[in-house]
């Protein structure tokens, strides 16, 4: 089992392993209740994950609950076209296996990153951001890339258009759940995606983000 890095409150963060692929498979329940179910990972999944890219593979533990699996994410390599950004989670999960990993590829593609509700507010995300970031420097990579969702569009949009709302997250004049907190780490926002992901919670929408690898990973309070 590989460690790599441990917080101050006890989690660890692992290389994933075999050994955790079943309670991946509970937290991506748990973490994305409203997410299609045929986007999101299973056991079966994470295992070729690690076939594919065991190095890009990420989890956080609580060794205190009997390594009880509390947060992770998941990446490919990709050559990331910025001129014409557009696509969808679906090609980048190929049905949940991962297989546009790009073993040359010159970013590093957040797939996912989630923390468990009740490890949250305890660093899970800046830590799995963090340790995904010395992937991008280890292997030479341009940075990372990952596509957020703005999970509090679904609750407004009925009064507001999804580039008014993105819009506002650019100026800093709207708090999004998820957005805002990327953007609080180092990322920068680079466009709009309409039916990026199938999931009420931000209407389909993704917003392309980027966080280049001579940037650091920001740790605000």
């Amino acid at each position: 089992m590989s460690v790599v890095a441990r917080f101050g409150n006890g989690l660890v963060v692992h290389r994933t392993g075999p050994e955790h692929v079943e309670g991946l498979a509970e937290l991506q329940r748990i973490v994305f209740p409203t997410l299609a179910p045929e986007e999101r990972f299973e056991a079966r999944h994470y295992l070729r994950h690690l076939e594919l890219f065991p190095e890009g593979q990420l989890c956080v533990v609580d060794p205190g609950e009997g390594e009880r699996v509390v947060g992770m994410t998941s990446t490919v390599r990709m050559d990331f076209d910025f001129e014409h950004p557009g696509h969808t989670f679906a090609d980048v999960i190929q049905g949940g296996w991962l297989t546009s990993h790009q073993p040359a590829g010159r970013w590093l593609y957040g797939a996912d990153l989630g923390a468990h509700p009740d490890y949250r507010n305890r660093g899970i995300a800046r830590a799995l951001y963090a340790a995904r970031h010395e992937i991008v420097r280890q292997l030479g990579l341009a940075g990372q890339v990952t596509v957020g969702m703005p999970s509090g569009y679904g609750a407004v949009k009925h009064t507001m258009t999804a580039a008014a709302y993105y819009a506002e997250l650019v100026a800093g004049t709207r708090e999004d759940p998820t957005i805002s907190a990327q953007l609080r780490i180092g990322f920068t926002p680079q466009q709009l995606l309409a039916g990026y992901i199938n999931d009420p919670v931000c209407d389909g929408y993704g917003i392309v983000l980027v966080l280049p690898a001579d940037r650091e990973v920001r740790f605000p309070p």
